[in-house]
C-alpha cells in the first residue's frame, strides 16, 4: 500500500497513540495538527471525523478513527511490521483490544468523573465496577509476555497505552502486574519515538490561538 498517510492529531490528546502505532509500522506520514475547539470542529475536518476529535488517519481514500481500529487497521495494512496477530493470537488479540476500548475506558472514566452506579444498576454497566475493570485488566497483562502471547503486536499498543496513562495520571491502581507490563513495552524504540515527536510539538500547540 503505497498511498500517503495523513495523520490527524493533537499531542495533548489520544492521538498519541496512534503515533505510536506508525512510529511501530516504520512507514511514512505526514501530520496534520489540529487545535481543541477551531480546527477540531471545523468543516473540513468534521468531514473527516463528524466527532470532531482526534486521531484519525487518511490511508489514500480510507478514513479511520477511534485509536483501537487505527491501530487494528495499521497492523493489517502494514503486515510486514509483524503487528498483526497469528491465527492462535486473534482470540486474546481481539479479546483485550476490545476490553480496553470498551469496559476498561468506561470503568476509568466513570471513576475519575466521581461516578459510582448504584449496586442494584450494575447490571446495565457494561464495565461492571471499577474493581471489575483492574482485575481483568490484571489478568490481561499477567499470563503472558505480551497480551496477545509471547510477542508485541498492536494490541499492546493499545492496551498498554492505557495502562501507561493511567499509571501516569493514577486514573488506574498502581498494581505491580500493570507496572511491571509498562516497564517491558515502554523501552521499545517505536514508544520513545513517538513520544519525543509529540512532546516537541506541545509547546506550539499551547501557544496557537
Amino acid at each position: 500500500m503505497s498511498e500517503e498517510i495523513t495523520f490527524y492529531t493533537n499531542p495533548m490528546s489520544r492521538g498519541r497513540i496512534a503515533r505510536w502505532m506508525l512510529e511501530e509500522t516504520g512507514v511514512p506520514y505526514r501530520t496534520e495538527y489540529l487545535d481543541f475547539g477551531t480546527t477540531m470542529k471545523a468543516p473540513d475536518y468534521l468531514a473527516i471525523n463528524p466527532m470532531g476529535k482526534v486521531p484519525a488517519i487518511r490511508h489514500g481514500k480510507t478514513v479511520v478513527t477511534e485509536c483501537a481500529a487505527i491501530c487494528a487497521y495499521l497492523a493489517e495494512a502494514f503486515p510486514d511490521a509483524d503487528l498483526a496477530p497469528a491465527a492462535d493470537e486473534r482470540a486474546p488479540y481481539y479479546r483485550w483490544m476490545f476490553f480496553a476500548a470498551g469496559p476498561l475506558e468506561m470503568a476509568v472514566t466513570n471513576r475519575a468523573l466521581g461516578f459510582e452506579p448504584p449496586r442494584e444498576r450494575l447490571r446495565m454497566m457494561g464495565c461492571g465496577r471499577f474493581e471489575d475493570a483492574m482485575d481483568t485488566l490484571e489478568q490481561a497483562v499477567s499470563g503472558t509476555p505480551y497480551v496477545a502471547g509471547d510477542r508485541f503486536t498492536a494490541a499492546d499498543v493499545y492496551v498498554g497505552s492505557q495502562v501507561g496513562w493511567g499509571l501516569r495520571f493514577g486514573s488506574i491502581e498502581k498494581r505491580q502486574a500493570f507496572v511491571d507490563y509498562w516497564e517491558r513495552i515502554s523501552k521499545r524504540d517505536a514508544y520513545l519515538r513517538a513520544t519525543e515527536i509529540d512532546n516537541a510539538a506541545i509547546p506550539a500547540q499551547q501557544n496557537s490561538p
